[in-house]
C-alpha cells in the first residue's frame, strides 16, 4: 500500500482502551481509573468505550509539566 505523506501525520481521533494501554505502558485498570476520575475523555459507540487520543496527549503533557 502506498501512503502519502500527509497521511503519516493524522493522528486518530479515538482510540480502544487496549491501545490506550499499549501507548502510554499504564495498566488497562489505571487507564479505567483516569476515565472514572475523568482525566480521560471516552466516547461510547454502541458496546465499545473509545478514548479521546488528545485527551491522553494532554494527560501526559500535564503530568511532564507538573512532574518537572
Amino acid at each position: 500500500m502506498i501512503e502519502r505523506a500527509w497521511e503519516q501525520k493524522i493522528e486518530p481521533l479515538t482510540v480502544r482502551i487496549s491501545t490506550a494501554v499499549r501507548i502510554t505502558g499504564l495498566s488497562r485498570s489505571r487507564i479505567y481509573e483516569l476515565i472514572q476520575s475523568g482525566d480521560i475523555d471516552t466516547v461510547k459507540v454502541g458496546r465499545c468505550t473509545l478514548v479521546q487520543f488528545e485527551s491522553l496527549k494532554a494527560l501526559t503533557r500535564s503530568r511532564a509539566v507538573s512532574d518537572g
